[in-house]
């Protein structure tokens, strides 16, 4: 087999394994059924809405249920399942076949009847001659959980007699097959194997009960190698994970897989479990990189609704489910409305779990006492503690009566916020967003959590054993208000005094600040003096006493350090809540956390980590050969490997191996490298005889004749897409010359007529006029290759483009390069002038470099070959470059040399300005207007204004007004000789564009050429630099500086990246 075709089949293999993948992950997933034997809908109904819920079905998420259909239906639409996770039940009847031909396994997540994975029953026409025959399950390989039951089908004969045990894992114990048809026999070819039907093509495929004894699962053949991986299920068609029929567990890129990846893993430089880049989630048997739209992420599944301890968020885009704190948020309506007017017997259960109230809660005597006119009992206190979940009030909080036994508010110890949205409106003319009036039995609030009141008055009056109210900074908790009008919002009056509150000790622990307190204690403190401990005011945290030690955050609150830290005896134990921040680790460290023991068996980014723990108790990395762990450094570490030394006999055998091994491959690489060094040398040859010579055709013009060959397909070969264009596409490819053996390097650029109407069969004058261009700034055209879409074969420019070479280098270029470019693309546009060929399509990406980096134009002269008479055909395309077109070609469509003079100026901008991009803050449809406007490209930052006006004059509106090419060329040859006197660059250049880089070749563009290095030579032409310069740009101008000093002053509103011509008021030309 030759190296081409070795290629060729790898590159095969590669698209099937593509193809494999690609459908693998694009299979139609459709929700099943759990109807069992009922039929709600009639029989039209209920076919059509099968029909439409399984038509192009692969994987049916449930359970697939028919029932009740008559024998004229058509079922064909189920041919295209594959797999159905819950179970199969055809009952009731009377069509002749089910034709689930794809169907190969039946998971059995959910059973019929708790048994049945499938289950075919009473499939016939009750005193009629029509019924179910054939059960076309004939690729059904395995039943991984229930078992089968087919009964009462009185013409089935061949389903009950297959071997049911090959299919269903857990065995025959849960297999029923009663009442069916009569036994018919298989077709000869079955040879004694039981079969689905009569035909050659319904024999069963045994996948389990005829494997090698080796085969712990599945097989497909009978040999001990020819074993399915573990994780197929169903059978395959190979060895190996990718070569099963479906996967036991998921469907990883058509890889069966026990887990999908996971959503952490370990990262072996910062030593924690972290966020893992590819991870995926179960989504059925698929593993999926995003769950369905309609669904939730819930750790690493995607799953359909959050379970009861979590609740549903959305972070990055994503819903998710995450563990509650405490209690899940539940929003409740409050009381006030009709039917709804407080608090009641009646009503108090629908707050239960509660943390949010929608509305107001009202406590009224009619609610507390009861109210016999509606028939509502007195409340019973102990079910006020339905409250102390609530967090938050949306409204206001009006407490006008209260059980006697109760002598606090403290069920009410976990609100935080009142909102005040809609405050009550009682007599005063200020609403009230928390209001507490005439409770004889209260003495303290125990508003404990209350942080804020967002709004309303606080109006607290006229319960007349209420103490430590007046302790309270009301101003804190009103802190959103104008703090010289807060006090305006407190109404605490008519309650039990001050002194006689003191003169009883009812007043706060000394725990608390001067922020006061809601009740006696440590814990109904507003805010604590020193520190805290779960919402208990304390003296001191325990950092340096105590079984655990703790830290104080920056709030005072004292928290446990982490329960790896080693508690430090007369010092602080940790800094923080990490296992990161303790000042030592109890047992084992790893990395900077501490851990109770080492990683083994981690997914890492490149695998598996496992790790040991040293002398000095740090987890190191296990040998990169150990797979179960290791208790050392070493391979004799690892756990499983043997025991004994490697011998010192076979030390030696690995060192000879190896001097041996570097011997052979040194001498292999030499006579590689001499070998391919031969085929560069005749490729070189062979290339410079064909650039050199070419087909004659009759002459254009006198003495002018047409270099380029008339190639066939078949002598072209493409390797690698290099781009796209409006024209087409490029290829970099390779040319095999009709009776030559060579293969020469080539761009191959492909001319497609999108609208249809043009093939390129026959050879055009135009074509001609291209081939026949030969100029050292110019890309060769080698062959024109004729045909549906023309190919047009060029010089293969290893350099790329001048766009890419500047981007890359822009640290790295000179003056003088810069400026001996903008000469070499002038000199080749004036010869493609005298060639009448215009562009029409200049840019710097349109612009190549060879190896001596000489610039050379390409895509010349392709805009006139599609459709030359309409000259609309383009400004169709999305494609279209209006940054760098004249404005005579953007509204008229009219191309001349002189409007390529205008792409030669916003080209020598690209170059100027690094490459970067025109115009880049607007979209193009904006561009005319600016340029009609008057605006410009602004003043590269290392042009003088000598080479930028060169540039503005190339974008004159008056095309008659630019200068030509030739005038170009003469103009930039005239800086060149004295390059920093225009371009000034401040970093040291001396050095930039040093031979090296000139001699570095891009080897790596040939690798797919047959790993050939080949090194094309291009002629080097010494340029004219003597040229007079043309008298419109030699004029001085007296008023500029031809420094960098020079300024502009814009007007800001104008946006970056051009300059206006116009100066006015607001455009000035300061010149300094």
């Amino acid at each position: 087999m030759s190296r081409f075709q070795r290629r060729g089949a790898q590159v095969l293999c590669a698209l099937l394994c593509a193809l494999q993948l690609c459908s693998a992950q694009t299979q139609k997933i459709c929700p099943g059924t759990q109807n069992g034997l009922s039929s709600p809908r009639d029989s039209e109904i209920q076919y059509n809405l099968i029909k439409d819920m399984y038509t192009g079905c692969n994987i049916v998420m449930g359970n697939l249920e028919i029932t009740m259909m008559e024998h004229y239906r058509d079922f064909s639409f189920l041919q295209s399942i594959k797999e159905v996770t819950g179970y199969v039940l055809f009952a009731l009847n009377e069509f002749s076949r089910l034709p689930l031909d794809q169907l190969r396994v039946i998971r059995g997540n959910t059973l019929y009847d708790n048994q049945y994975a499938l289950a075919v029953m009473i499939n016939y026409q009750k005193n009629g001659q029509h019924g179910l025959q054939e059960l076309g399950l004939t690729h059904l390989t395995e039943i991984l959980r229930g078992g089968v039951k087919i009964i009462q089908n009185k013409f089935l004969s061949y389903a009950p007699q297959v071997n049911w045990d090959d299919i269903v894992k857990e065995g025959p114990i849960h297999n029923v097959f009663e009442e069916n048809g009569p036994e018919k026999p298989c077709h000869e070819s079955c040879k004694g194997v039981p079969c689905w039907g009569p035909g050659s093509d319904k024999c069963q495929i045994l996948t389990q009960t005829v494997c090698a004894p080796q085969c712990n699962s599945r097989c497909f053949g009978t040999n001990p190698n020819e074993c399915c991986h573990p994780e197929c299920a169903g059978g395959c068609k190979g060895p190996l994970d990718t070569d099963c029929f479906a996967c036991k567990n998921f469907n990883n890129l058509g890889s069966c897989v026990p887990q999908c990846p996971q959503a952490l893993i370990y990262n072996r430089h910062t030593f924690r479990m972290e966020p893992n880049p590819d991870a995926k989630y179960q989504f059925g048997s698929l593993c999926v990189a995003q769950c369905p739209a309609n669904f939730l992420v819930d750790g690493s599944s995607c799953v359909s609704s959050c379970p009861s301890d979590k609740k549903e968020v959305e972070k990055n885009g994503v819903k998710r489910c995450d563990p509650c704190v405490g209690l899940c948020p539940k929003a409740c309506q409050g009381t006030g409305g009709p039917g709804r007017e407080t608090v009641d017997a009646h009503n108090i259960d629908s707050f239960i779990n509660c943390t949010k109230i929608q509305g107001s809660l009202h406590f009224l005597v009619t609610g507390i006492h009861g109210d016999v006119f509606n028939n509502i009992p007195p409340l019973n206190p102990e079910k006020l503690k339905i409250f102390e979940t609530v967090e938050e009030i949306t409204d206001y909080l009006s407490i006008q009566s209260w059980p006697e036994s109760l002598s606090n508010l403290s069920v009410f110890s976990n609100l935080r916020v009142i909102q005040g949205r809609t405050l009550y409106k009682g007599v005063s003319k200020r609403g009230y967003s928390l209001m507490v009036m005439k409770i004889k039995s209260l003495s303290s609030l125990g508003f404990r959590s209350l942080q804020k009141v967002n709004d309303g008055v606080v109006y607290i009056t006229g319960n007349k054993k209420l103490c430590y109210q007046d302790t309270v900074n009301w101003t804190r908790i009103l802190n959103n208000r104008p703090r010289q009008k807060r006090q305006k919002f407190v109404e605490v009056k008519d309650n039990r005094p001050s002194n006689d509150c003191v003169e009883e000790g009812r007043v706060c622990d000394p725990l608390c600040s001067a922020d006061g307190c809601w009740g006696p204690g440590p814990d109904q403190c507003v805010s604590c003096k020193n520190y805290s401990r779960g919402g208990v005011c304390v003296p001191d945290c325990m950092f340096l006493s105590g079984e655990q030690r703790e830290f104080a955050t920056p709030t005072g609150e004292c928290q446990l350090c982490h329960s790896q830290c080693q508690i430090q005896k007369g010092g602080t134990t940790c800094t923080g809540p990490g296992a990161n921040q303790c000042v030592a680790c109890a047992e084992l460290k790893d990395g900077p956390h501490c851990v109770s023991s080492c990683p083994k068996g981690v997914m890492g980014e490149e695998g598996i980590i496992f790790k040991y723990s040293d002398k000095n108790k740090k987890c190191e990395q296990c040998h990169v050969n150990c797979t179960e762990g290791c208790t050392g450094p070493g391979l004799e570490n690892c756990i499983g490997a043997s025991p004994r030394a490697i011998s010192r006999q076979a030390t030696t055998g690995i060192v000879l191996g190896l001097i041996a091994f570097i011997f052979v491959s040194f001498s292999v690489m030499t006579l590689t490298f001499l070998y391919r060094r031969g085929l560069a040398i005749r490729r070189k040859r062979a290339m410079r005889r064909y650039m050199e010579s070419g087909e004659h055709f009759e002459p254009l013009e006198e003495k002018e004749k047409v270099y380029a060959r008339i190639l066939k397909p078949a002598d072209l070969r493409k390797i690698k897409l290099l781009g796209n264009g409006a024209f087409g596409s490029v290829h970099k490819g390779i040319w095999i010359p009709e009776g030559d053996t060579v293969k020469l390097p080539v761009a191959i650029k492909t001319v497609h007529d999108r609208t249809g109407r043009q093939t390129f069969f026959e050879i055009t004058e135009h074509m001609k006029a291209i081939g026949s261009l030969n100029h050292i700034n110019v890309v060769k055209t080698l062959g024109i290759c004729p045909g549906e879409s023309l190919q047009l074969i060029t010089q293969l420019s290893t350099q790329g483009s001048l766009l890419e070479h500047i981007r890359n280098n822009k640290n790295k270029l000179s003056p003088q390069r810069l400026l001996n470019w903008c000469v070499q693309i002038a000199k080749g546009m004036n010869y493609l002038e005298d060639n009448k060929m215009v562009h029409r399509n200049l840019a710097a990406r349109n612009v190549l470099l060879n190896n001596n980096f000489t610039a050379q134009i390409s895509d010349y002269g392709i805009a006139d070959l599609l459709c030359p008479e309409d000259k609309k055909y383009f400004y169709n395309e999305v494609k279209t470059p209006i940054k760098w077109m004249a404005l005579e070609s953007i509204f008229f469509r009219r191309y001349t040399h002189q409007s390529d003079v205008w792409s030669y100026g916003v080209t020598v901008w690209e170059m100027m300005s690094y490459g970067a991009e025109p115009y880049a803050n607007m979209r193009p449809q904006e561009v005319p207007d600016l340029l009609e406007e008057g605006e410009r490209l602004s003043q590269p930052s290392i042009c003088t204004i000598d080479v930028y006006m060169v540039m503005v004059k190339c974008w004159m509106i008056d095309e008659n007004v630019r200068p030509t090419f030739k005038e170009l060329a003469s103009e930039f040859t005239r800086m060149a000789r004295d390059p920093p006197r225009y371009l000034v660059i401040k970093e040291d250049c001396s050095q930039q564009q040093s031979g090296l880089d000139e001699v570095t070749q891009r080897s790596a563009d040939l690798d797919d050429l047959d790993d050939l290095d080949i090194d094309i030579e291009d002629l080097v032409v010494e340029e004219d630099v003597d040229a007079p310069a043309p008298p419109y740009l030699s004029r001085s101008i007296s008023r500029l500086s031809k420094t960098d000093t020079h300024k502009l002053v814009l007007n800001p509103s104008i946006g970056a990246g051009y300059l206006p011509m116009t100066p006015g008021a607001d455009h000035a030309v300061q010149v300094n």
